[in-house]
């Protein structure tokens, strides 16, 4: 591959709207590509999106065409008398991956043209920039290493990734970095000699993060409603997709109540890790054990804030008139009937007496409805199993509508998904039931996927 001619496809200064490829690989990064091509479309680019077979299977094609204004191309076989890969090689002006894979570093760097985005690449005179993101080990494999020298020997220019937290729960080099600074480095290589030479670019200089100076309420947890001072009726989370939520806002720079439901301290330790960063946010822990103590204290912290993330599992229900004392188990009983016999419940023919429930407060639609602040952020979950009347998502898509909030992460639970140290895939909805984005990965991985959707939309 030859040193690249970048003014072939560009006049003397880069001021301008210019014609940008925008190529995704498969990372679970793949999810901060929609942010990335919105930022570039706000400056009134124009974006054509390129994406690999295997991003598609993080985040979907209509999401990217939307984002985009137009069809995602994938394939070069899709339509083969277009010659679609020449052709959108030479209407660019700028080609910018992000994320980049290792596989596809890899690829390009042997030359290869077996897909839609490789193919442009190889085509293309315009600069190529590449936005590494992948696990530590793989970004520091000789493999890997030799790779990114090579590219750069070659004219392309590699945006270093960060190091922060990564799958699995660990932390190094490879984590994307924000879009806003692959926005700008992406830009810059259109600047001339100066950023064109193939050497990497000095790491950008630290800057407050998206959610700096902003206030969140987050809930986690499951609520116990009591039947009396020793049984409760609750679910089965852990608490630790909202741990991730608030410990990953507080990394960038949020000041965060956690309004935590019966939260192990196992669970809660990650949140002193991440306020002990330089310029990182707070977390500040409400206990809130029942649905009535959590309606109250996330309407009390959301008086003042910016976003209100409910992810907690608030029961549904709760018992209308729970002991004061044990209820001892003779007392639970009642008599069936006269006769008794052969009944369920025990050699004595009587089974437990039925608890009565009454309705909990629906603590995202009260949100909804009545905003503690104006122009408020409110985004909720929606743990959803398939029935006879639909998927987990036509399910999460219907609640959308009638709840309203301005986002609904749905996540099908089961099938070792969704509740506790598992991991989690979500499907994020608009208040129309439309799809905005989907990830799926570890539970701080789809914190930051829907922590970008928030900051993306919180004003200016």
């Amino acid at each position: 591959m030859p040193p690249r001619n970048e003014g072939a496809h560009r006049a003397a200064t880069p001021t301008g709207p210019r014609r940008v490829v925008v190529g995704v690989a498969g990372s679970i990064a793949a999810y901060k590509a929609p942010t990335v091509i919105r930022l570039l479309r706000a400056r009134g680019h124009e974006v054509r999106a390129v994406a690999t077979e295997a991003a598609l299977r993080f985040i979907g094609a209509p999401a990217l065409a939307a984002v985009s204004g137009g069809p995602v191309r994938t394939g070069v076989f899709d339509d083969p008398a277009a010659v679609e890969h020449v052709g959108t090689g030479e209407w660019a002006e700028l080609v910018l991956v992000a994320p980049a894979s290792a596989d596809l570093l890899a690829r390009i760097a042997a030359g290869r043209a077996d897909d839609m985005l490789t193919a442009t690449i190889l085509t293309t005179t315009a600069p190529v920039v590449l936005a590494p993101a992948m696990h530590t080990q793989m970004w520091a494999n000789p493999a890997t290493v030799e790779n990114v020298a090579t590219l750069r020997r070659r004219g392309l220019t590699i945006i270093e990734p960060d190091v922060g937290s990564l799958t699995s729960g660990d932390s190094g080099a490879g984590r994307l970095p924000a879009p806003e600074r692959i926005v700008a480095e992406a830009l810059a290589a259109l600047e001339g000699p100066a950023g064109t030479a193939g050497a990497p670019r000095p790491a950008a200089q630290a800057s407050p993060g998206p959610l700096a100076g902003r206030r969140l309420v987050v809930s986690a947890g499951g609520t116990h409603e009591p039947i009396d001072p020793v049984r409760f009726i609750g679910n089965r989370s852990s608490g630790r997709q909202g741990v991730a939520i608030a410990s990953a806002a507080a990394a960038r720079g949020a000041d965060v109540a956690l309004i935590a439901a019966n939260i192990s301290p196992e669970v809660l330790a990650p949140l002193g890790e991440s306020t002990a960063a330089p310029g990182a946010g707070t977390v500040r822990i409400v206990e809130a054990p029942t649905a009535l103590d959590m309606e109250t204290a996330v309407r009390s912290e959301a008086s003042t804030a910016d976003a209100v993330v409910m992810a907690a599992a608030v029961a549904d229900f709760r018992p209308a008139r729970p002991g004061s004392a044990k209820i001892k188990k003779h007392r639970l009983a009642e008599p069936l009937g006269e006769t008794g016999a052969g009944e369920p419940g025990g050699a004595g023919g009587e089974s437990p007496a039925p608890i009565e429930l009454v309705t909990n407060p629906d603590i995202l639609a009260g949100l909804v409805a009545e905003p503690p602040q104006p122009g408020q952020l409110i985004v909720g979950f929606a743990a959803e199993t398939g029935d006879e009347e639909g998927d987990a998502l036509a399910h999460g898509a219907a609640k959308a509508r009638r709840k309203g909030a301005h986002l609904l992460a749905v996540n099908a639970v089961g099938d070792g998904k969704g509740f506790g140290d598992v991991p989690n895939a979500v499907v994020v909805l608009d208040a129309q039931g439309a799809e905005v984005a989907r990830g799926e990965g570890t539970k701080a991985e789809v914190a930051e996927l829907l922590l970008d959707l928030i900051a993306e939309r919180l004003p200016r």
